[in-house]
């Protein structure tokens, strides 16, 4: 009987699965083959380097966690809240692909500015804009307030040093952003 071919997705998809169980840390041939109930030529063929293969991890992992921020549950309390609360919710239930995405230093932003101002942020920027009836550098200055909030929130739980209490968070996040909201408006006065 014919081996089943092992295709790069096949590799992408096992190391995925590793770094979401295991860690980054833990993604290696070994650990991939093993996923894939294959020897290590299979994975080393398509990724001459551990390295190459993280980052193609690395832009999984992305997409993954873009699509989780924009499943937001009551769109009705409104969008940044309900992205922040997503955010959050993220670094519990993904806890070791939180830390990948935002510890690790593979992100591909060289800072907030870059993160800010990336492609992929512009339509959720454009909603919030319109849903705020501000200009777009308000709406960034509430943006990066409220990312900012999130992911200390985020980074002390996926951490393993704060309970999670939705109730508490979703509040506190609330309060960040009107208060951001009132800012950016009186900046403008």
């Amino acid at each position: 009987m014919p081996k089943a071919k092992i295709t790069r997705e096949m590799v992408v998809d096992a190391a995925f699965e590793t770094a979401r169980s295991m860690g980054i840390e833990n993604v290696n041939a070994r650990t991939v083959s093993e996923k894939l109930n294959c020897s290590t030529q299979p994975v080393m063929y398509h990724f001459a380097r551990i390295e190459e293969m993280k980052r193609a991890v690395y832009e999984k992992a992305d997409r993954f966690h873009s699509e989780y921020l924009m499943n937001i549950t009551n769109p009705e309390e409104g969008i940044m809240l309900g992205i922040g609360l997503n955010y959050i919710r993220f670094a519990i239930r993904e806890p070791n692909l939180f830390r990948f995405l935002f510890q690790s230093g593979y992100a591909v932003e060289n800072s907030l500015l870059d993160m800010v101002n990336s492609e992929e942020l512009k339509p959720l920027l454009a909603m919030m804009r319109e849903a705020m009836e501000m200009t777009a550098e308000q709406t960034k200055e509430v943006f990066v307030t409220i990312a900012m909030f999130a992911h200390g929130y985020a980074s002390i739980i996926a951490n393993n040093s704060l309970e999670y209490d939705e109730k508490t968070v979703a509040a506190d996040l609330a309060r960040a952003y009107r208060g951001a909201v009132l800012a950016a408006q009186e900046e403008m006065k």
